[in-house]
C-alpha cells in the first residue's frame, strides 16, 4: 500500500513539498481497505476511520496505522505524547499547527529547551489560521502557544500563493513528525480540522527512516526564511 500527503494534481507533484511512503504489508493493506470501504459505502466522513490501530510488524519494524476522524483524537494525542517524551530531537513539517494537544506539548518542549525542536510550516496558511482565531474568540487561546512554538524554536515558513479559484497550489504540504526514532507520516495535518477529516497516519519505529525524514525536514526548512509573526 501507498500513502502520504500528495494529492493527485499536477501542482502537488511539481510545486509542493510532499512525502510518500510505500509499504509491502497485506495486513496494513487490509486496514486501509477497511477505512476506504467505510468511506465508500457510507459516504459519511464523520463515521469513518474506526479501524484497528494495533501495530503490525513489517520486516521487523513496528508500523501502526491511525485513521481519522474515528481515531482523530487518539492520533493527535499519540503524536503529542511522542513529542513530549522525546529526549533528543523533534522535527516537524506541517502546513499549520493548530491541534491543541500537539501545540500545547510543543510549546512546553520549546520552553523547556531540553530537546532539539525545529520544523517548517506554510506561513501563508499559518497567517490565515491566526486571522480565523482572532475572528473566533473560542480559539484565540491557542495564539500564545503558536507564537511560543514558532518564536522560540527554529521554524521556517513558506510564503505560498494564497488559495483562490484557478490559482496555483504551491503549498508546503509535507506532513511528517519525527520524535527521536519514531516517524509519523501520512495525510494528517497537525490541525484540529485534521482530527475531523478523513485522514491517515503511519507511526513507524525505525531509526533509519527517522534520520532520513529529519534530514528531509531540515532540507525543506533550509529553503525558506525563519517564521516571523
Amino acid at each position: 500500500m501507498w500513502t502520504g500527503s500528495t494529492n493527485w494534481t499536477g501542482d502537488s507533484w511539481t510545486r509542493e513539498e510532499n512525502v510518500i511512503i510505500t509499504v509491502d504489508s497485506p495486513e496494513l493493506a487490509t486496514r486501509y481497505t477497511t477505512d476506504f470501504e467505510q468511506l465508500w459505502t457510507r459516504r459519511d466522513v464523520q463515521h469513518s476511520g474506526k479501524v484497528d490501530t494495533s501495530p503490525v510488524l513489517v520486516s521487523d519494524t513496528s508500523v501502526r496505522p491511525w485513521f481519522c476522524p474515528g481515531r482523530g483524537d487518539q492520533t493527535a494525542h499519540r503524536i503529542a505524547k511522542a513529542i513530549g517524551t522525546a529526549t533528543r530531537r523533534v522535527r516537524i513539517a506541517s502546513p499549520v499547527l493548530s491541534s491543541a494537544p500537539i501545540l500545547a506539548t510543543l510549546a512546553q518542549a520549546v520552553t523547556d529547551g531540553k530537546v532539539d525542536v525545529a520544523g517548517v510550516v506554510d506561513l501563508t496558511q499559518v497567517l490565515e489560521v491566526l486571522r480565523q482565531w482572532n475572528a473566533d474568540g473560542n480559539a484565540s487561546w491557542k495564539e500564545p502557544l503558536l507564537r511560543t512554538v514558532l518564536g522560540r524554536a527554529p521554524f521556517s515558513g513558506k510564503h505560498s500563493t494564497p488559495y483562490a479559484p484557478g490559482s496555483v497550489h504551491d503549498y508546503m504540504h509535507a506532513k511528517v513528525t519525527v520524535a527521536d526514532d519514531v516517524v509519523f507520516l501520512g495525510s494528517f495535518n497537525l490541525s484540529h480540522s485534521g482530527e475531523l477529516n478523513a485522514e491517515n497516519v503511519l507511526e513507524i519505529a525505525d531509526a533509519g527512516l527517522a534520520e532520513r525524514m529529519a534530514t528531509f525536514v531540515d532540507a525543506v526548512r533550509g529553503k525558506y526564511p525563519p517564521v516571523q509573526l
